[in-house]
């Protein structure tokens, strides 16, 4: 076992502060990381602050990390020592599920293992990337294109994912409208990414001051939704709708926009239900569905199509002491578009 500085929050209600974990040393199948960058996604403050009931005290949150290779065990095949590797949000899956073995390791019938706020196989809680060094399985383990900035993928590995997944399932690509939901750090991938595929992108915001930045992005058009004529010209007009906030908002209204057999896909997750009129899904046969992050493979593949396409996250880099502060800004968004934590500061 080898002692490794982090960052942790030991209750609800406290900060986050400097804390000491245990990391196991590397088995014969697994990768050994220094953490160079580790991003900041607005779960990691459901989790620290217990807003989904299921926190585990101490904490050390961080499922957005990158690093340097630093040990390899001897049956590892896909990396060797000074790689640069990549971890999400899981560290660990049964592997023997239907869903596991179709590569939806997120969906583990048994119970996928966090890579933070988790237990693993030994009884152990799951300590995440606020932290100078993380010990994974190779097959939870994933390689970074070496064109792109590594400060900048560090939130590919949720934020990427949870965008890309649903439009590849989806199959959005070239001659179809797709709207994006939000400009924020999920809403700015989609946009970027839904552009990749060769749709054509509209987002959907509340704040005008967004429209310069959503057409730097890739977006086509850019529409605010407070606008009542606007939305009602764009009546049955897109073919796929990301919705990727997570604040309360008027699903029935989103679902008038699409277009016979369109479907919207849900990202973010309101803390307050919300009504869906059985009318807004039967008139044009339109459909609502919801996405969580992806499988092992289907993350790696988002990293290669990044690679391939130059696609990054547009970040802010914080130094570890200003983690707490990070948070606030984050409810108050004001970040453009996600925070990523350079380790070297701890």
């Amino acid at each position: 076992m080898s002692n490794i500085h982090a960052y942790a929050t030991t209750a609800a209600n406290a900060a986050l502060a400097p804390f000491e974990i245990t990391r196991r040393e590397p088995g014969s199948h697994d990768v050994q990381i220094e953490i160079l960058y580790c991003g900041v996604c607005h779960s990691d403050i459901h989790q620290a602050r217990n807003e989904w009931g299921n926190s585990i005290y101490p904490m050390v949150p961080g499922h957005e990390i990158v690093g340097r290779v630093t040990a390899v065990g001897d049956h590892v095949k896909k990396f060797k020592v000074g790689d640069m590797a990549g971890v999400g949000c899981l560290i660990d899956s049964c592997r023997t599920c239907p869903q596991c073995a179709a590569g939806d390791e997120q969906f583990c019938e048994n119970g996928s293992t966090g890579t933070y706020n988790g237990i693993d196989k030994n009884g152990e809680i799951t300590y995440g990337g606020y932290s100078k060094q993380i010990v994974v399985d190779e097959n939870f383990t994933l390689l970074i294109p070496a064109n792109l900035d590594i400060k900048a993928v560090a939130p590919l590995l949720c934020a990427g994912i949870t965008t890309y997944s649903p439009l590849r399932r989806w199959k959005v690509g070239p001659g179809q409208k797709v709207a994006i939901v939000g400009l924020g750090g999920l809403g700015h991938m989609a946009v970027k990414l839904a552009a990749a595929f060769g749709a054509e992108v509209t987002v959907l915001s509340t704040s005008d001051n967004k429209e310069v930045d959503a057409k730097r992005l890739g977006a086509h058009h850019f529409v605010n939704s407070r606008n009542a004529e606007k939305m009602k010209s764009l009546a049955g007009h897109f073919d796929f709708i990301l919705n990727t906030v997570s604040a309360k908002n008027d699903y029935n209204a989103l679902l008038g926009l699409l277009h016979t057999n369109g479907s919207m896909v849900l990202v973010g997750a309101p803390a307050e239900p919300s009504q869906i009129s059985g009318f807004s899904l039967i008139m044009g046969r339109r459909s609502i569905a919801g996405s969580l992050i992806g499988g092992l493979a289907e993350t790696q593949e988002m990293l290669d199509f990044c690679g391939k396409h130059n696609i990054t996250s547009d970040v802010e880099m914080i130094s570890i002491d200003k983690i707490n502060e990070a948070y606030e800004r984050i409810l108050n968004a004001d970040v453009k578009y996600r925070f990523v934590i350079d380790m070297a500061s701890l």
